[in-house]
């Protein structure tokens, strides 16, 4: 009886276990919205730091009159440029040895920072145009080689790298605004 009794208790359960389940999709598809925000302003804006690092001359890392050690002997000038490469940094080399130039023009008023990050002659001076035309060609290959690197457009980084300039620009400078030119 025994048996029986579990024999009848073990259909009982394959009969319960073989049971069917339907599964079906539902009628409408699913809606997943996954919003990610990628932020390179911040990315680019390390970028701006370290080239403007070069720039200021804030990159060099003084060191005491007659101190030596072992990484001078065999390395002067170490830039952190994270992929910017060569280019970059003999860009940023040539604005630092104009800038000084182009401050003296900018606090005169014969220059001013435009709002994509170039600089513009702003009074008829046959040497400001020479120095422009040297400073904005050496941004421009900066600007592109930080949107290459970040994956963004050039337009994107003259945007942010023109705030950077207008702020770091000496009083006086003329400034472009969307409201047009003023003094810094």
């Amino acid at each position: 009886m025994r048996v029986r009794l579990l024999l009848i208790g073990v259909c009982i359960l394959f009969a319960v276990g073989c049971a069917k389940v339907r599964v079906e999709a539902p009628k409408e598809a699913f809606k997943v919205d996954i919003s990610m925000r990628l932020d390179i302003y911040q990315h680019v804006g390390k970028d701006i730091d370290s080239i403007e690092n070069i720039v200021s001359g804030a990159a060099k890392k003084q060191s005491a009159p007659g101190a030596k050690n072992l990484l001078n002997m065999f390395v002067q000038d170490a830039y952190a440029q994270e992929g910017l490469g060569a280019e970059v940094e003999q860009a940023a080399l040539r604005r630092r040895d104009r800038k000084p130039s182009l401050s003296k023009y900018e606090s005169s008023g014969v220059v001013g920072e435009n709002k994509s990050g170039l600089v513009e002659v702003r009074a008829a001076n046959a040497d400001a145009l020479v120095l422009v035309r040297d400073e904005n060609s050496d941004r421009m290959v900066i600007y592109r080689a930080v949107a290459q690197k970040n994956n963004t457009s050039v337009e994107e980084v003259q945007k942010l790298y023109a705030k950077r300039l207008q702020t770091d620009a000496p009083a006086g400078t003329l400034i472009e605004t969307d409201a047009g030119w003023a003094l810094k």
